[in-house]
């Protein structure tokens, strides 16, 4: 019964990787709702921001910040944000593949790259790839923190208001719902007119402000920016335990299938060991 004690040491083993599987199904289910109502929680403040930036700017027209000016510099920036773990299904593959589609067509237009990863699955790829990372942020955890996002962003946010790089995108999974992500490549900046739309009413906005126009308008874009950023990595991470939690229970019923098959297939060599047994001693007995 070699064959047997072989089988049952593999139905032992699928037994074992089940019993994780579902372990961290059950962590990311719990992690899952965590993350989304962090996401959710995120995205008023971020609109808030938008709408008194876009007053402020409407009632002082004649000032217009770097973040809204193009200009014609030969280089540009993608902030490219992955997770730090594993096993979450094809969600840092699709992503990547949408990084490696807007980098090359960069290059193709003579644009130089300048990269910031936010993830150590996006920092190993890039530096495969060959890409200039400028900066890098990993082991966020389960929880973002604005302070560890804040400096490796900021150094894009410079080099583009220096007019150093024409343009910053940026690339990460966006959460539509648990069983659906997808991966975006979206123009952080210049900011469009489009996106600092104030909302209509029927009423001119203004506010009373200190120090001047100018330097909340400078203060409010550069907040607006950054929770631009958060938010994109707050949408990562919901996603991201959201994709876990699928591939997790994908891969504890795909164990429950193989442990299934392995006794099947253990019962027949099993069987098949005792008819040849009893084959055995039947002639045997009729030799005798």
């Amino acid at each position: 019964m070699a064959a047997g004690k072989e089988i049952r040491g593999k139905i032992k083993s699928v037994e074992n990787t089940k019993k994780i599987t579902k372990a961290m199904e059950m962590v990311a289910a719990s992690k899952m709702r965590k993350a989304q109502d962090r996401m959710r929680a995120a995205r008023p403040y971020a609109e808030k921001v938008r709408n008194i930036a876009a007053h402020l700017g409407q009632a002082n027209p004649e000032y217009v910040h770097p973040f809204m000016k193009a200009n014609d510099a030969k280089a540009a920036g993608v902030i490219v944000v992955t997770t730090d773990k594993g096993l979450c299904g094809g969600m840092n593959t699709n992503v990547l593949r949408a990084v490696t589609s807007k980098l090359r067509d960069l290059q193709t237009a003579g644009v130089q790259v300048q990269a910031v990863a936010i993830g150590n699955k996006g920092l190993g790829f890039l530096n495969r790839v060959g890409a200039k990372v400028v900066a890098q942020s990993i082991g966020l955890g389960d929880t973002p923190h604005l302070d560890k996002l804040i400096g490796p962003v900021k150094v894009l946010l410079d080099a583009y208001a220096e007019g150093k790089i024409n343009a910053v995108y940026l690339a990460y999974t966006k959460f539509i719902n648990t069983m659906k992500q997808e991966s975006v490549v979206e123009q952080l900046l210049p900011l469009s007119s489009e996106q600092l739309q104030a909302n209509k009413s029927g009423h001119g906005w203004d506010y009373i402000y200190e120090p001047d126009a100018q330097s909340v308008i400078d203060e409010l874009l550069v907040r607006y920016v950054e929770s631009l950023i958060y938010q994109a990595v707050a949408e990562n991470m919901a996603s991201e335990q959201s994709a876990r939690m699928v591939a997790m229970k994908a891969a504890t019923d795909n164990a429950g299938n193989v442990i299934n098959e392995l006794k099947l297939v253990y019962n027949k060599t099993r069987q098949a060991a005792i008819t040849k047994e009893l084959s055995e001693i039947v002639a045997g007995a009729a030799a005798v």
